[in-house]
């Protein structure tokens, strides 16, 4: 009875053990990829699934979008700056069964190509190209290694440059273009502005000569805006200085007609 008892624990003991083996569980997220003595056997859908134990192997492949960083490379542009770029990757699987056999690792074998192209795009770019069109450069790197992956079931969805080191010496000459340049805008904009001022005085200047009595109009405002601040020094602009002199030889003139006149009755 001893032995009979025995034989069923150990009976027991190996249907559980076998259960176990054949008992796999493929997450929503997952596809299973399954093996019969080597040979590829099917794709085991999300669920409960059972296999027999040693004769078949099932291996699980994730869907899920994987980010993946592109390290650091040392690149040098096309008008020979050394820059450092690293970006970052975005993938998944969209043919399980490829992604098993066609490749042994594919986070890995993504990784090296990514470094890989790029370097080439970058370097095939001058400085300014890689500051300003990050987003054609972003396009060019997800397209070409979209073409390579999709022989192993991955899709590459997005490539992005997240960080471009600059030698110091090249931004402290980019700070000087910049300087540079604001200074010719300022020097611009002040031109314009004094071209926009001396047609403006030209103008005021015609109208004057047209109406002479608008110059002595203003000129008696300016002598009013001097003295607001109690100041001592008169100022006589030149156009009234003329015309007290004028006035001047007006009353001389009329004086010695008066005493000609007088003369003459005598």
């Amino acid at each position: 009875m001893e032995t009979w008892g025995t034989v069923l624990i150990a009976v027991v003991v190996l249907v559980l053990i076998l259960l176990a083996l054949a008992v796999r569980v493929v997450q929503q997220y997952e596809k299973g990829v399954q093996f019969r003595l080597g040979k590829l056997h099917g794709v085991r859908e999300p669920g409960l699934r059972l296999i027999i134990p040693v004769v078949d192997v099932l291996k699980k492949v994730s869907l899920r979008t994987v980010t993946m960083p592109i390290q650091s490379q040392g690149i040098i542009t096309r008008d020979n700056v050394s820059i450092d770029v690293a970006g970052v990757a975005y993938f998944h699987v969209n043919d399980a069964v490829k992604s098993v056999i066609a490749i042994e690792n594919v986070a890995t074998a993504i990784n090296q190509i990514a470094q890989t192209t790029l370097r080439n795009v970058v370097g095939q770019h001058t400085l300014d190209q890689t500051l300003s069109e990050t987003d054609a450069i972003n396009a060019n790197i997800r397209e070409i290694l979209d073409r390579t992956t999709t022989e192993w079931g991955v899709l590459v969805t997005l490539v992005e440059l997240k960080d471009i080191t600059l030698p110091e010496t090249m931004k402290r000459a980019m700070a000087r273009q910049a300087e540079a340049e604001r200074e010719k805008r300022a020097k611009i904009i002040a031109a314009e502005g004094e071209a926009a001022a001396a047609a403006a005085l030209g103008q005021a200047s015609d109208t004057m000569m047209a109406h002479p009595l608008a110059l002595q109009l203003r000129n008696l405002q300016s002598l009013v805006e001097i003295g607001v601040d109690k100041n001592t020094t008169v100022v006589f602009p030149a156009p009234l200085m003329s015309t007290i002199g004028d006035l001047g030889a007006f009353l001389q003139r009329e004086a010695k007609a008066a005493d000609y006149d007088g003369s003459r009755a005598w």
